[in-house]
């Protein structure tokens, strides 16, 4: 291992020596998978939140993302990546129930539209928390447009077992609080996930072409690779470059969270929350009663800040995100840079998951300094260089000021974190050794990434990406369809979705307020509160 890598090694090393094996390092994992809800004939449902599935409200495994057509299934959080899949999958089975002839899109990039206003907002209810969460949505489309909204990706949520962090700190030999100990330690892993991030959209990427309908006639430089698609010849993620889903807002405000500590971090989307944009006034806010965004400053709320990453805590009923990591600090990492496998039925695989256990790892253990701007800078550019041209064997990005190779780069780090994945697997040759194989595979072989897959099967079946994405989508349908739910798992969730709509109904009945006031309320929890 080279001097770059010196303090890894000397963290990874006094690790080992005090491990024990029968204790997981990694703590706990969960799982975000978006899905787009489209009907037969190859376009955005119209139709409702599936009814059967419960309240997208309240229901704590079925919900809606920014569309009523953009279905999110969210596992709790599991102590191992295949019980998560297990979950993942049930959850799947169970929507598939109940959607008659509609079928769950298998890629991020969305079906074929028919424009941007027909994308329906997704709906949760009459009560003031209901309305809320609509009215952030309309506020979304009106600033960025909709069809962005409805870009779909999987989320893939970690935490480290108790016993990793007090190894970790007696080796470090740390006399803070455990909180403050851990807080600081989880915002140096994502300083360092955003640092070497790029890997995700390489290693994963599955979105290297798009239908032209999502692109409304705007310029993008991208080629034709039919009469209806639009594709970059070594594109990994479209999704994560400059046509998906980004947070324009930057470019007329200079909004960028700040990741030197979990305070700087809420302290900066506190400022965006609160800070009038001149960009958004002229939308406005309540325009002939009928609110177009629940406000005019940067951001509208916490989730409207697009990062690959993001520190999270669980939070109470209608309790703002930056005040739950205030008041408890940093529960899990969130990691959002995955676009949806559309090789796998569940958009996303074991392989997959054990390669992010290793990563997190490595990102907890290497050295990790704040990021000046100029990195910033090259952090955002090495993304975007990424997602668009990965595959491209002469890509350089930007490190510590000089150009690398992408897969000089890659080879090196997939190198420093052999270690972690013998680590991870008892030293045995199991399943995080196997992954890292997997991937130095697709570093040395672009081929074999699944950006290059899904292009060299396009061209295999003589089909754009709509033909494509359906017909895996079909498939994907057929293998749930085919596996029957476990009697307790769908006793399970009947009950969870009767419980959803019984907690909807008495949330609408315990409304007492209006809607000015409810926002108001909302927005006036300060950390003095706290």
């Amino acid at each position: 291992m080279n001097d770059r890598y010196e303090t890894l090694e000397r963290r990874l090393n006094g690790l080992a020596q005090s491990c024990d094996p029968s204790q997981p390092l990694v703590g706990l994992i969960g799982l975000e998978k978006e899905g787009l809800r489209v009907a037969a004939p190859g376009t955005v449902a119209m139709t409702g939140h599936p009814v059967g599935c419960g309240s997208p409200l309240t229901h704590p495994y079925i919900t809606t993302d920014f569309s009523e057509a953009l279905l999110e299934l969210i596992t709790p959080p599991l102590p191992s990546g295949r019980q998560a899949l297990d979950f993942l999958r049930d959850l799947h089975g169970f929507v598939y129930r109940h959607i008659d002839d509609e079928l769950i899109w298998a890629a991020s990039m969305p079906c074929v539209l028919e424009g941007d206003r027909p994308i329906p907002l997704a709906r949760y209810g009459r009560s003031n928390a209901a309305r809320m969460k609509t009215v952030y949505r309309r506020g979304l489309g009106n600033r960025y447009g909709r069809t962005m909204q409805i870009i779909a990706g999987v989320h893939f949520n970690f935490s480290f077992a108790d016993a990793l962090w007090a190894r970790y700190r007696a080796l470090e030999d740390d006399a803070r609080a455990p909180r403050e100990f851990r807080d600081d330690l989880y915002m140096g892993l994502i300083r360092n996930l955003q640092r070497v991030g790029w890997l995700v959209p390489y290693l994963f990427g599955a979105s290297p072409a798009v239908c032209k309908s999502f692109l409304q006639g705007r310029a993008a430089d991208l080629c034709a690779f039919d009469e209806h698609t639009a594709y970059a010849p070594y594109a990994t993620s479209l999704r994560m470059g400059d046509i998906g889903y980004q947070n324009q807002q930057e470019e007329g405000t200079g909004m960028k969270a700040n990741y030197d500590s979990l305070d700087s971090y809420v302290r900066s989307l506190t400022w965006a929350i609160e800070t009038p944009c001149p960009h958004y006034e002229h939308i406005g806010v309540k325009v002939g009663g009928r609110y177009e965004q629940l406000n005019a400053n940067v951001l509208q709320i916490e989730n409207e800040y697009y990062s690959t990453v993001r520190p999270k805590q669980v939070t109470g009923w209608m309790e703002r995100p930056t005040l739950a990591l205030h008041r408890r600090g940093i529960t899990y990492i969130e990691l959002r840079s995955m676009d949806v496998n559309a090789f796998a039925p569940l958009g996303v695989d074991e392989e997959q998951i054990d390669f992010l256990r290793v990563l997190a790892l490595f990102c907890l253990l290497h050295e990790s300094p704040r990021i000046s701007a100029r990195e910033r800078r090259a952090i955002d550019r090495n993304q975007v260089l990424t997602a668009h041209r990965g595959r491209d064997p002469d890509l350089r990005l930007e490190r510590d000021g000089a150009e690398v190779r992408l897969r000089d780069w890659a080879v090196e780090l997939l190198d420093a974190m052999a270690p972690i994945a013998a680590l991870l697997d008892g030293g045995r040759d199991g399943p995080c050794r196997r992954s890292l194989a997997s991937q130095r595979e697709k570093v040395c072989d672009a081929t074999l990434t699944p950006s290059a897959r899904m292009l060299a099967e396009m061209r295999a079946h003589g089909e754009g990406f709509a033909q494509f994405a359906r017909r895996l989508s079909e498939a994907h349908r057929d293998w749930f369809r085919a596996r029957a739910l476990a009697p307790e798992r769908l006793a399970e969730f009947e009950r969870l979705t009767v419980a959803s709509e019984a907690r909807q109904a008495e949330i609408e009945a315990a409304d007492t307020e209006d809607f000015d006031s409810f926002l108001a309320r909302y927005f006036a929890q300060r950390f003095d509160n706290a």
